[in-house]
């Protein structure tokens, strides 16, 4: 029971008080000899204050709410509680918590209590030792050679339509798998190898544990993979289990040094791929020791390599991608068609939704508790009225399909930050402009690491006028984005025309045109022409068209559409008319 209440004392411990009063009465009941009373219906009656009418087939609270346990669980034993004594945790598959003694910690006759009461242990097993806590040298074992070729994914090409309704076909008759039937997704895990000081200096010993620790706080804010973290401790007790994990469960391994040296800090992290040893990812991040104390620079550097690796267009998700265009592992289905869903939102291409859209709704049907999921068909539905613009009866009933998809989200994990930008975006398209700053204030808070969550927060303020507040964290979206989307520069570019900076607005909406779209070429247009180049201003006029007629014909409608301010809409229209767009004619009715 101490353990007990040092965990739900920590502030490391990140669960609800649902999830707290969860816990307790797991381990109160466990440790009272009724674990074979923990069911869905129990818990949620006894400790969820559900009435008796409760339906564990009907209503998933209760797995939802373990599968969330689980995470915290993890999340703080690669945290504060590191070297507790006695580690707690919840087998998949089972609502009865297990006991383990760390060694060293172990009181005579411990043991671990699955069904019931506690149980001697063997005392010719040792105990096996969590894996969040793993300590060696996970490169040694990373080049041993001794991985399993599950992880080796097809070769790398391109993904198309009929992949993903291959996906959707197969998870619509793919039996439920364990995960599944514990309201789990199954997604890569990562391994953070404990960074090291390269130089032996005081100073980069405390910068390495200090940046690894935060950096596994910090991605612990993105979805979308597994996290585990080895100790720096050279303990051959782990190397087994490492062994294991590195060969089954991890896709990728991150690595990290600290070089410290007269005033400057350099700090080196790679991004490897386990099963065949190969760096998909490498940078040197450099900052200067004398400009900011250590606290500061610790959580600067953490947060730039978090950026780095969890956010929806960085390396790991990018990888996954490209692996898997040949061939998509069964278990990982469901978390690949919200990978191509993130990537077909990226470039809004209207020729990809409709496969998109088959997959996300298969995969929701398959895996209804997967709050991502959910998330992403909202997306789906809500560019449905914006790309190309629908009818305002259309785009409402759009909106209306949006809404629920991203309440569905919502109310599937409340911390979800895709779903909280979604509910911000069609909160913005209605006109309802404070409660999308709010929402998208919200999912910025929940996790600051995010550029496509600072991008969000900008675009909606500065389309509104409020440049002061949206530009700068365009600009920060931008710096911490590897390979940033174009719709990340329309507004910087909006803002230097609002102020008649034309130079700068040409060479930033042509930086957006780099993936195309009209929208980008329109400004490309108004900039050209304010700057006295009428040939480039009809040649980014003719790319308007041809990206979208329905865009071309009307844009001002379609700036309307995304909320722009009035005095927004008519300096661009200006300029357009500047470059040679005319009204089309309408024809003549019979």
């Amino acid at each position: 029971m101490a353990q007990l209440e040092r965990t739900l004392s920590s502030e490391e411990f990140q669960a609800s008080k649902r999830r707290r009063d969860f816990l307790r009465f797991i381990v109160e009941e466990t440790l009272a000899g009724r674990g074979s009373r923990l069911k869905g219906y129990t818990i949620a009656v006894e400790a969820f204050d559900r009435d008796d009418s409760f339906d564990p087939q009907t209503d998933p609270v209760v797995r939802l709410e373990a599968r969330r346990l689980r995470r915290d669980l993890d999340g703080y034993y690669v945290s504060a509680g590191r070297n507790d004594a006695v580690l707690i945790s919840m087998p998949k598959g089972s609502y009865v918590p297990r006991f383990e003694w760390q060694e060293g910690n172990q009181p005579s006759g411990a043991g671990s209590a699955d069904d019931g009461p506690e149980v001697a242990e063997d005392a010719g097993s040792p105990a096996t030792p969590p894996l969040p806590s793993l300590a060696t040298d996970p490169h040694r074992f990373a080049r041993s050679g001794k991985l399993s070729a599950s992880l080796r994914w097809g070769a790398i090409g391109l993904v198309g339509l009929l992949l993903l309704v291959a996906i959707a076909i197969s998870l619509d008759h793919l039996r439920q798998s364990e995960d599944q039937a514990t309201g789990e997704v199954r997604i890569p895990s990562v391994l953070i190898a404990a960074f090291h000081s390269v130089d032996g200096s005081e100073t980069s010993h405390i910068l390495a544990d200090g940046i690894t620790n935060e950096l596994v706080s910090n991605l612990l804010r993105f979805p979308g993979f597994r996290l585990f973290l080895s100790s720096p401790v050279n303990d051959e007790r782990y190397a087994a289990n490492l062994n294991r994990l590195l060969a089954e469960e991890v896709a990728y391994l991150v690595t990290g040094e600290i070089v410290a040296d007269s005033g400057r800090i350099r700090l080196n992290v790679h991004l490897s791929d386990v099963a065949s040893g190969r760096v998909i990812w490498s940078e040197t991040f450099a900052r200067d020791l004398t400009i900011m104390g250590l606290v500061k620079l610790q959580a600067d550097l953490a947060g730039e390599v978090a950026s780095a690796l969890g956010q929806p267009y960085g390396v790991v998700r990018n990888d996954i991608l490209a692996r898997g265009a040949v061939h998509v592992p069964a278990q990982l289905e469901s978390y690949y068609c919200v990978l191509k869903a993130y990537q077909q939102r990226r470039a809004l291409e209207t020729s990809e939704r409709g496969g998109v859209r088959i997959c996300l709704e298969a995969t929701a049907r398959h895996d209804p508790a997967y709050a991502e999921a959910w998330a992403m068909l909202s997306w789906l539905e809500l560019d449905e009225a914006r790309f190309p613009a629908a009818t305002p009866d259309a785009a409402e009933f759009a909106y209306e399909r949006a809404f629920t998809a991203a309440s569905k989200a919502a109310a599937l994990e409340p911390d979800n930050v895709q779903a909280l930008k979604a509910l911000s975006a069609i909160n913005h398209y209605r006109g309802n402009y404070e409660e999308g700053w709010r929402l998208a204030r919200l999912a910025l808070e929940k996790n600051p690491h995010d550029p496509d969550t600072l991008a969000q927060l900008g675009w909606r303020l500065a389309i509104r006028g409020r440049f002061e507040e949206g530009t700068p964290l365009l600009r920060r979206a931008l710096q911490r984005t590897i390979s940033p989307p174009g719709w990340y520069y329309y507004l910087i570019a909006v803002d230097h025309m609002m102020r008649g900076e034309y130079a700068e607005m040409l060479a930033t909406a042509q930086m957006s045109a780099v993936g195309g779209g009209p929208v980008a070429y329109a400004l490309v247009a108004v900039a050209a022409a304010n700057l006295g180049k009428p040939a480039a201003a009809r040649a980014a006029l003719m790319q308007m068209e041809s990206a979208s007629s329905a865009f071309a014909a009307d844009p001002a409608a379609n700036y309307r559409i995304h909320g722009a301010t009035d005095e927004i809409v008519a300096r661009i229209m200006h300029g357009l008319v500047l470059a040679g767009w005319r009204q089309p004619v309408a024809a003549p009715k019979n």
